[in-house]
């Protein structure tokens, strides 16, 4: 099944993302495209999802860029690997809670080759780490899904400024915060994004 893969070196601007998965999203239904899996970084920005409230944010000052997918408010910017996705379901089984377990899976299998464990949790979606005796997130998912195609994506903290948490709510959950990948374990993850596609890849064909 062809799937074109796209690596941005560059920041890329969210509404250029967006407004480049919304073409895509057309294209691929209308059959005139392939699926696609695209990692790339945002400058600094805040997002919220379709189901975010008000008093999530925390510091009124920041500027707040609603959008369709799920979720809540969260934080993008550098360090933080993103992993957006416009995926046929029709071509699958057309189970959005078997995407979602692909993705997590995807995620998981990738932080064990760098020997850190994480897990799901059905309550609050993403994927979490116990660091020190406390949960702290690690990844954040983002799905919308249109005529049976899956698009958004999710995000790995790497090596971001977690500091820019501190203005909002992070998807909305007060009791637990978030971390990187380089305070957990300090080491190379220059392969984070091949391995990435790799498993995504290898998941989406079970």
């Amino acid at each position: 099944m062809k799937i074109e893969i796209k690596k941005s070196t560059k920041p890329v601007e969210y509404k250029e993302a967006i407004d480049y998965l919304k073409k895509r999203l057309v294209q691929v239904n209308q059959k005139k495209e392939t699926e696609l899996i695209w990692i790339l970084e945002h400058p600094s920005i805040y997002t919220a999802g379709t189901s975010y409230n008000e008093n999530e944010i925390l510091d009124k000052s920041i500027n707040v860029i609603k959008t369709n997918r799920g979720g809540k408010i969260t934080y993008h910017g550098p360090g933080q690997t993103i992993c957006y996705f416009i995926i046929d379901l029709t071509k699958r089984k057309k189970d959005i809670r078997k995407f979602t377990t692909t993705i997590e899976n995807t995620i998981i299998q990738t932080l064990k080759e760098y020997k850190i464990n994480s897990f799901s949790d059905r309550d609050n979606i993403g994927i979490w780490v116990n660091h020190k005796n406390k949960i702290k997130k690690i990844a954040a998912i983002g799905i919308r899904v249109s005529k049976w195609i899956a698009y958004h994506g999710f995000s790995i903290n790497v090596n971001n400024n977690l500091e820019n948490y501190n203005k909002i709510i992070p998807c909305g959950i007060k009791n637990k915060s978030v971390s990187s990948l380089k305070l957990i374990k300090d080491q190379n993850y220059d392969e984070l994004n091949d391995k990435i596609i790799n498993n995504f890849v290898k998941n989406l064909e079970i």
